[in-house]
């Protein structure tokens, strides 16, 4: 590849980008932080295929949007049938996002963190840690836990914190962990089915207060 055909293909790349910068929705603020790691000299090597630190986290940035992008899909037959679901939501402090907040019919409240790792490794719990293969990947999990406390702190209700696991193997079918579930992707809406069932909301259907305190991400 010629210098010219390199910088032709750069400004392609850094319209697209442009073009790209304000969508919002399922897997937006995963894709706008992979397109801020990108940096014109990351684009550029990935464009004559030399690997950078940043290049390669962009990468997996890219992979948890299309994870949450999946996720969606699959969520999109619960709210065709009554429920709340609300993608890509901005918490009310920090910088933290929700990935998927879901409110059943009954108005039991779940926060649903899309992951998406590779299916060559099982996720399972081994003395008291949580594992993917032999890398413990337990401090993963911490942006959930904190999401959860902060959509129920700010709703005044229980939420029930979920994984969904795309790719990656889960042991036994389905893991508790530290009060988180963990279900493969394809087995998410019949455990939201099932858990939404289980308990009516008490006071004001907690649905229409989310859908106005937690906004859409907008790319800053």
């Amino acid at each position: 590849m010629t210098l010219a055909h390199v910088v032709v293909v750069a400004a392609a790349v850094a319209w697209y980008l442009h073009r790209a910068r304000w969508r919002s929705g399922a897997g937006s603020s995963a894709a706008a932080q992979a397109r801020r790691l990108r940096s014109p000299l990351v684009r550029l090597a990935d464009l004559v295929g030399i690997q950078t630190a940043r290049g390669q986290q962009a990468k997996q940035w890219d992979a948890g949007a299309a994870g949450e992008r999946a996720t969606a899909a699959r969520l999109k037959t619960l709210a065709r049938r009554g429920w709340t679901v609300l993608d890509d939501r901005t918490l009310l402090t920090g910088r933290a996002n929700v990935d998927h907040l879901v409110v059943s019919l009954t108005g039991v409240v779940f926060v649903v963190d899309s992951k998406r790792w590779r299916a060559r490794y099982r996720v399972r719990v081994v003395a008291g840690r949580l594992l993917h293969g032999r890398v413990d990947v337990t401090e993963r999990l911490r942006g959930i836990r904190h999401e959860a406390r902060a959509v129920a702190d700010a709703l005044g209700c229980p939420v029930i914190p979920i994984v969904s696991m795309e790719g990656a193997p889960v042991e036994g079918g389905e893991l508790v962990f530290d009060g988180i579930r963990i279900v493969p992707a394809d087995r998410l809406l019949s455990v939201l089915r099932s858990l939404g069932r289980r308990k009516a909301a008490t006071g004001q259907h907690p649905s229409q207060r989310a859908a106005v305190l937690f906004k859409p991400y907008r790319r800053k």
